[in-house]
């Protein structure tokens, strides 16, 4: 076994060696930075929750990581690079504990030497590669890398280049781009990503390996740059003065993750989360940018822009459909708080016994209080519990059998809401559990017995909800207090803070979220009792989807009452509920767009035979045309010809093989979605009401509820 100084000296060797190999133009690490590494080992494994070493088992998991984080296509780096960098697999932990960053530079120095001569090599061959490609040949393009293995030789690269350029040539073909112009189009493409390369500074090289490590320990511990400390969430400073989208790299594209509810995609409503952006273009009619394989700042900075002006995004929908793209434009704004403020309404419906019934609506989007006013003592600051106390009043005063809270799409916010916001529903007692690393258990709640709402209650969720969305609907169903229904939510239950590092910040986990039954929210989140069929992907949203997340687990349940066990009737509520949906036309609409999502994501290759992939299209569009048309049908309407058309068909109606087809991805579509799923919640409210007369038909005003 080799001594450490023997290790230390081969790795310099093999440094010196590369250094040499690529010139003075190779990067090398600063002492900040080493300085900072040791930081960061000492910091994470003394304050992260996981309580784990960074030993020889993380050192592997960090090595495959930067690897990953580099080369996640497997398109650049070969199995002999991958043979040379082995010698530190097991030497990452031991490396840093130094704060010798030679590895990480080594790695990339080398990476970032291979992506300039394959880019060079495609601008120099491009004209000539595309002349030669058959799409009569019958092959494919492989679009699940999670198994790829890295490619023996440089001649499987190069055929992995080949199909890959085929692929994008084919795509611009099929999306009516003039053959002339597509030359054009990738050359910028190639040209604008060598001329990023010289833009990479030793500061990206730590940022990428530092976040490597950090995230291995869960997705929610990331390490910041000096550069995007300065800017820190760049998301956030999206949704305040663009667009309301966070964004995340994900292989080449910048892929849409949330949206900030009443931010102005949101309101604009046809950019949907899991969406690739391939393009950017500045007012009503500027130049669409190809944006693929920029580095995710810059496709931010170009889709920030001055209030109440126009970006349009070029996307596609994802994995599996390259070919359908859109582009929507959308008017940059600012997210007000009044705009994420819970709004009421009351949705009317007639029973199979004549017998009409108003169900009061309050849609909250986020858990946000004013936090400017609050500290400055302000006695009207604004509150998601103080609007909600407010709307409550108002429905009860217009007499609605009972209350649906739609927590759909809200990411979360203030804990001190969340908790506050369950006081409104219950008497008194805990609401959530607080466990941190060093295994101490806090509970926080709603301390004083007051007035509350004691009428029939359901709450909405979805695979959107999360982290205080699922604190609030956690807490209703422990305590027995309302009927969840919906989607199982995200699974977010852990608690970050930020920890200033000699250069950068670190944004670490340090605490979990446990229910009062002491489950906890994180990674299985809240399910629901009655399920609703998801149009999300669980497998791309949501904490189980997310790398090295934290694990579920149980801690001992606080003391409490429960209001109602809904366990006995449950069995009734989901067999009536399961007829109604049998018959409606809309939510048999629904299933089907979630079958076919779900067929359309076992895909894990493309074709790159013209007519194949035509054939792949138009079979999509024509079970798009037909679900939509089953629910034409069943409600008395004339069927279409094509997904855009607006009269109905006739014999002479042909389907065109250019139009994408509409469906999840269709804001208005959803919309639709949204009522019948709203009213449908309703309905089984009332049927709560109708099996349990004692839940509280005579529901109490709240009045001044404690805050």
């Amino acid at each position: 076994m080799l001594h450490h100084s023997s290790i230390l000296i081969r790795i310099m060797l093999a440094f010196c060696l590369t250094w040499c190999a690529l010139g003075a133009s190779a990067l090398a690490p600063t002492s900040g930075q080493s300085d900072t590494l040791q930081e960061l080992i000492d910091v994470i494994e003394d304050r992260h929750y996981a309580s784990r070493r960074y030993d020889d088992g993380l050192s592997a998991q960090h090595f495959v990581a930067y690897l990953d984080a580099l080369d996640p296509q497997r398109m650049f780096l070969d199995a002999d690079d991958i043979g040379g960098f082995n010698q530190w697999r097991l030497e990452l932990d031991n490396a840093g504990r130094r704060g010798d960053l030679t590895p990480a530079f080594t790695i990339f120095n080398r990476y970032h030497a291979k992506l300039k001569a394959r880019l060079e090599r495609i601008l120099d061959t491009l004209p000539a590669t595309l002349e030669g490609f058959d799409y009569d040949v019958d092959e494919y393009l492989v679009i699940d890398h999670s198994t790829m293995p890295w490619a023996p030789d440089q001649a499987e690269l190069d055929d992995r280049w080949r199909k890959r350029l085929k692929n994008q040539a084919l795509s611009l073909i099929l999306a009516d781009k003039p053959e002339a112009e597509i030359p054009d189009t990738l050359t910028r493409r190639y040209q604008n990503q060598l001329s990023r390369l010289d833009q990479y500074n030793a500061q990206d090289v730590f940022q990428i390996y530092a976040n490597s490590l950090a995230e291995q320990y869960d997705p929610h511990t990331n390490y910041f740059s000096p550069r995007r400390a300065e800017n820190f969430d760049i998301n956030m400073s999206l949704s305040f003065e663009g667009i309301g989208a966070m964004l995340q790299v994900e292989d080449e594209y910048a892929k849409v993750t949330r949206l900030i509810p009443a931010g102005p995609a949101d309101k604009q409503g046809e950019l949907k989360p899991s969406e690739l952006i391939i393009g950017v273009g500045q007012g009503d009619s500027g130049p669409i940018e190809d944006v693929v394989g920029w580095r995710l700042d810059e496709v931010v900075d170009l889709i920030r822009g001055p209030r109440d002006t126009i970006v349009r995004l070029e996307v596609i929908p994802g994995k599996g459909k390259t070919d359908q793209r859109r582009v929507i434009p959308i008017r940059r704004n600012e997210v007000k708080l009044e705009e994420q403020a819970a709004q009421k309404e009351i949705i009317e419906f007639t029973d199979e016994a004549d017998q009409t019934h108003r169900i009061g609506v309050i849609d909250i989007p986020a858990f946000y209080i004013d936090f400017e006013a609050y500290r400055n003592g302000d006695k009207n600051y604004r509150s998601t519990t103080r609007d909600v106390q407010k709307l409550v009043d108002e429905l009860v005063a217009e007499g609605v059998e009972g209350l649906v809270i739609d927590l759909r799409d809200n990411g979360g916010g203030s804990l001190q809401e969340a908790n506050q916001l369950t006081g409104l529903f219950i008497e008194y007692g805990p609401t959530v559990q607080i466990r941190s690393a060093e295994s101490r258990v806090w509970r926080d709640g709603k301390r004083r017995k007051s007035r509350y709402y004691e009428g029939p209650l359901a709450v909405m969720i979805n695979r959107l909800s999360a982290s205080a969305s699922e604190i609030f609907a956690g807490a209703i169903q422990d305590y027995g207090r309302g009927i969840i229904v919906g989607e199982q939510s995200f699974g977010k239950g852990t608690v970050q803070s930020l920890v200033a590092l000699q250069e950068g910040q670190l944004k670490i986990t340090e605490s979990k979220f446990y229910r009062i039954s002491g489950e906890s929210t994180q990674h299985r989140g809240v399910i629901p009792d009655i399920q609703y069929p998801s149009l999300f992907d669980p497998q791309q949203i949501g904490e189980s989807a997310l790398d090295n997340a934290l694990a579920w687990d149980q801690i001992a349940p606080a003391r409490f009452s429960r209001y109602n066990d809904y366990r006995a009737i449950l069995p009734t509520l989901t067999d009536l509920h399961e007829k109604r949906a049998a018959n409606d036309p809309d939510y048999l609409y629904l299933q089907d767009q979630v079958s076919l999502a779900e067929e359309a994501r076992t895909i894990t290759a493309l074709p790159l035979r013209q007519a194949g992939r035509l054939e792949m299209r138009d079979d999509q569009e024509q079970k798009a045309l037909a679900i939509e048309n089953k629910r034409r049908v069943a409600k008395g309407l004339e069927r279409l010809a094509t997904l855009d058309a607006e009269e109905p068909a006739d014999d002479t109606d042909q389907l065109e093989a250019g139009d994408p087809p509409e469906g999840p991805a269709n804001g208005e579509g959803e919309d639709q979605l949204d009522d019948v799923l709203l009213m449908e919640t309703g309905r089984i409210l009332v049927d709560t009401i109708t099996l349990r007369p004692n839940t509280g038909l005579a529901s109490r005003n709240i009045g001044a509820a404690s805050q």
